[in-house]
C-alpha cells in the first residue's frame, strides 16, 4: 500500500466533504499500519483528527495541535483514567449534559455506552433507568456499571429490591413494569434498542415497551433513546419531545465478501470450513438464522474439525456433560472450539459461552440465532451470515445491518470481515414508525391518548372497560389499572374474567396448586388452555411443570431422564422452563388477581405457587444469581457446603452479593471442596461481576 497516496486520497475526500468515505479509507489504512507494525506519522495523526476519530491518535508522534485535541476530548467515564471520546460521542454528551432529550441512531461500533457512563460520572444523578431488550444485555451492562459506580449507587437488576438514595436500574421492559409505582422520579430514562417499541419490529413485546416509555417517561427529567440503522423517525407520541439524530459515524470498516456468488449447494459446506480454518487466530460469529440451521452448522463442525487439546475446552465439555447432557450438541462442538448461543439457554450458560468466546484460549467460533444481535457485544472480527433468515421470515435490511455490524470492534479490530453465504436483502431506508398495535387494545387511557388511537381502538377500550366494570366493579378495576397490577394484555384479562363468570366450576381446582404436584393437572390444564403458544402439547407441558418442581432437589441430567418418557429433549427443556418462569407465572398472577375478586367467598390465594414457578422452583436467590453468571449447580454446592443457606425465604439478592464480597473468593474456594476446575473458572467470572475493578479477587489457574 502506498501510504502517502492513500493519505492524499483521504484528504481529497475531506475537502469534498465526503467524511464517511474519508473515515472508511483511513480505518483501512490504520489496519494496514497495525498489521505491518508501521508507526503513525504526524500526517496520519492529523487525518485521524480531521475525521473525528480522536481516540485513535497516537500522541507519541503527533503534533502539538493533535495532542491537544486528544487531551481536550478526554472525559471521566467512571474508569481509573479519563478516556478520549470521538467527535460525535462528545457532541452527544454535550447535548445530554445540556438537558436535551435525544433519540439516537448510530452504528454498533459507535461506542454509545461511554456516553451513559460519562453522564453518570459528570452529572451524578440520583436515579437512572436503563431499559434493555434482553437479560443477557442486563448482565453485560450491570458488570460494566458495577465496577465503576457500585460505591455510589445501588445497581438494581432484579424484582422486588428495596431502593437506596441513589439507584441505577437495569431491566428488560417486563421487569420495569413492576417498578412503575416504586420509582418516584428519574433523572434519565435510557431505552436501548428503542425501535422495539414498534409493532413492526417486535410483535410480542412492543406493547410492554410502549407502556414503560409512556408511564416512566412521565417521571423522567430527561430521556436518551438508542438504536442502530434508523434513517428516519416518523412523528409519534413516544418520542414527540425528543431530538432525533441519525448518525453514520463508524469506528471500524466492514469488508464484505459475497461468498454466495461463488458457491453451490455442493460446495457451501466446504467453503465454510475453509473460511473458519483461515481465521483460526481470530473470533468468528456465525449467524445461522434458525434453530434447524444451527443444528446443520453444528453437525458440519463436528464432522470437519478434530477435538481440540486446549485445556479450557476440555474442561468446559466435561462440565457440560456432567451438568447438562453428554450427547448434547453443545457438549460435542465445544471440543471443536465452537459455542452455540440462543435465547433459550440458561442465562449463566449463555454468559459463560460469551466469556469463553472472549478468552484467547477458549471458543473461536459462536453460532447463533438472532439472540446474538440483541445487545450481546463481542470482539468478533468476522461475521458469517449462513442464512438470510430470521426464524421463518427473510431478513429485512434493518436486521441484516444489525447482524453484520457485530463484526469488528473499536480498539480491537479496525476491519471486520463479513462473509455472506446467502443473498442479502435489498437495501432500503429504515423509517421507524411507532404506533399502538392496530389489533390490540393498548393499556392506556383512551382520553389521554385519543389523538394517537384509532376510532376502532377507542371503541374497543370503552367496550373492554364496560365489560370489566360489570365483572369487577368500576372502582376495583380502575384501581388495578392504576397499580399496573396485570401482566397480560387487556384482551386476555377480559377473556379470563368472562370465563370465570360463565364457567365458575371449571376453576374450582386452583387451591390444589398450593399442594402436591400430583394435584396440579386440572388447574394447569385449565389455565394453559386459555392461552396459546406453549411449544408442546398441553399434557406434556403439565407433566414438565410437575417434573420441574424437583429442580432444586435433582440435577438437570436426572430431570432429563424423567422427561425422556415425553421425548422432551434438553433444547426443549430450556424453552419450556422459560415458558414456566415467564409466561405461566404471568398468566397465573393475573388469574390470581381476578379469582380473588370474582370468587371472593372462597378465600383462595395461589401466590406461593406463583412465586415458585417464577423462579423455576429454585430458591429465589439461586434463580437470580444465574443472571449474575453463577449457575444453579455451583450455588447448590455452596449451599451444601454450608457457605450460605440459600433456602432461607427472607434472603435477598443484594444481601447475598454483599455476603459473597465479605467472604472473598479464596474463602469460597477453600470451603467448597466439591468444585472442579471449571467450576473455579466460572466462580472467577462471577466474582469479577460482583466486585469493583480495584479489588484483587484472585484468579483460577485455567
Amino acid at each position: 500500500m502506498d501510504v502517502f497516496n492513500q493519505c492524499k486520497e483521504i484528504n481529497s475526500h475531506l475537502e469534498l466533504n465526503n467524511d464517511d468515505n474519508a473515515r472508511n479509507q483511513l480505518i483501512v489504512l490504520l489496519n494496514y499500519l497495525k498489521q505491518n507494525n508501521i508507526e503513525y506519522t504526524p500526517i496520519i495523526n492529523h487525518l485521524i483528527r480531521l475525521t473525528g476519530l480522536y481516540p485513535y491518535i497516537n500522541i507519541d508522534n503527533a503534533i502539538l495541535e493533535d495532542r491537544l485535541v486528544y487531551d481536550i476530548f478526554k472525559v471521566d467515564t467512571g474508569s481509573e483514567e479519563p478516556l478520549t471520546l470521538h467527535r460525535e460521542q462528545s457532541n452527544l454528551l454535550k447535548k445530554l449534559l445540556d438537558g436535551k432529550n435525544l433519540a439516537i441512531s448510530a452504528p454498533t461500533s459507535f461506542g454509545k455506552s461511554f456516553i451513559i457512563d460519562s453522564y453518570i460520572s459528570i452529572k451524578k444523578p440520583d436515579n437512572i433507568l436503563i431499559i434493555v431488550p434482553t437479560i443477557a444485555l442486563t448482565d453485560e451492562i450491570r458488570r460494566r456499571i458495577y465496577k465503576k459506580f457500585s460505591s455510589e449507587y445501588k445497581i438494581i437488576t432484579t424484582t422486588d429490591v428495596e431502593l437506596s438514595d441513589k439507584n441505577i436500574f437495569i431491566f428488560p421492559q417486563e421487569r420495569a413494569i413492576g417498578y412503575i409505582d416504586v420509582i418516584e422520579s428519574l433523572d434519565l430514562l435510557v431505552i436501548d434498542e428503542f425501535y422495539k417499541a414498534s409493532f413492526d419490529f417486535d410483535k410480542e413485546r412492543s406493547s410492554t415497551l410502549q407502556k414503560v416509555i409512556l408511564k416512566l417517561g412521565k417521571k423522567a427529567k430527561q430521556k436518551y433513546y438508542l438504536a442502530p440503522n434508523i434513517e428516519k423517525l416518523n412523528s409519534n407520541i413516544f418520542t414527540e419531545d425528543m431530538e432525533f439524530i441519525p448518525l453514520t459515524f463508524n469506528t471500524v470498516y466492514l469488508s464484505q465478501h459475497d461468498i454466495y456468488k461463488e458457491v453451490t449447494p455442493n460446495t457451501k459446506n466446504e467453503k465454510l470450513i475453509e473460511i473458519l480454518n483461515t481465521h483460526k487466530e481470530t473470533k468468528t460469529l456465525i449467524y445461522a438464522g434458525t434453530y434447524s440451521e444451527i443444528k446443520t452448522v453444528s453437525e458440519l463442525i463436528k464432522n470437519s474439525f478434530p477435538k481440540s487439546d486446549l485445556k479450557k475446552l476440555k474442561l468446559f465439555a466435561k462440565w457440560l456433560a456432567e451438568n447438562y447432557e453428554k450427547d448434547w450438541n453443545l457438549t460435542k462442538v465445544v471440543r471443536r472450539g465452537m459455542g452455540i448461543h440462543n435465547g433459550r439457554l440458561h442465562r449463566s450458560l449463555s454468559q459463560i459461552q460469551i466469556k469463553m468466546f472472549e478468552d484467547d484460549q477458549g471458543l473461536n467460533n459462536l453460532v447463533s440465532t438472532s439472540s446474538i444481535i440483541e445487545g450481546v457485544n463481542t470482539s468478533a472480527q468476522n461475521v458469517i451470515v449462513w442464512k438470510n433468515k430470521n426464524g421463518s421470515y427473510k431478513l429485512n435490511s434493518f436486521t441484516y445491518k444489525n447482524i453484520i455490524g457485530r463484526s469488528g470492534r473499536m480498539f480491537k479490530h479496525f476491519v471486520g470481515h463479513v462473509y455472506l453465504f446467502d443473498k442479502p436483502p435489498v437495501e432500503d431506508v429504515t423509517q421507524l414508525t411507532i404506533e399502538f398495535p392496530e389489533n390490540s387494545i393498548p393499556d392506556v387511557d383512551e382520553e389521554e391518548y385519543k389523538d394517537a388511537l384509532t376510532k376502532e381502538q377507542i371503541a374497543k377500550i370503552i367496550e373492554h372497560k364496560e365489560n370489566m366494570y360489570n365483572i369487577l366493579g368500576e372502582d376495583i378495576y380502575e384501581k388495578l389499572i392504576r397499580e399496573n397490577a396485570f401482566q397480560s394484555n387487556r384482551e386476555l384479562i377480559e377473556k379470563i374474567a368472562i370465563d370465570m363468570v360463565d364457567n365458575p366450576k371449571t376453576w374450582n381446582g386452583l387451591a390444589h396448586l398450593n399442594s402436591s404436584p400430583k394435584n396440579w393437572s386440572n388447574p394447569l390444564y385449565r389455565a394453559i388452555g386459555i392461552q396459546a403458544g406453549w411449544d408442546t402439547k398441553y399434557s406434556d407441558f403439565v407433566y414438565f411443570t410437575q417434573v420441574l418442581s424437583l429442580n432444586w432437589k435433582k440435577t438437570i441430567p436426572e430431570l432429563l431422564s424423567l422427561l425422556a418418557k415425553k421425548s422432551i429433549s434438553i433444547d426443549l427443556f430450556f424453552q419450556l422452563e422459560r415458558n414456566v418462569t415467564f409466561k405461566l407465572s404471568a398468566l397465573f398472577s393475573d388469574i390470581n388477581i381476578l379469582q380473588k375478586i370474582i370468587f371472593s367467598d372462597k378465600n383462595i390465594d395461589i401466590s406461593p405457587f406463583i412465586a415458585k414457578i417464577s423462579h423455576a422452583f429454585l430458591p429465589s436467590v439461586v434463580y437470580q444469581l444465574e443472571e449474575y453468571g453463577l449457575p444453579r449447580m455451583l450455588s447448590k454446592k455452596m449451599h451444601l457446603a454450608g457457605v450460605i443457606n440459600l433456602e432461607e425465604e427472607e434472603l435477598k439478592i443484594h444481601s447475598v452479593i454483599t455476603t459473597f464480597n465479605e467472604f472473598g473468593i479464596e474463602y469460597i474456594k477453600e470451603k467448597v471442596t466439591t468444585f472442579d476446575e471449571f467450576d473455579l473458572y466460572i466462580l472467577d467470572y462471577f466474582y469479577d461481576g460482583i466486585s469493583d475493578e480495584h479489588k484483587n479477587i484472585g484468579s483460577s489457574k485455567l
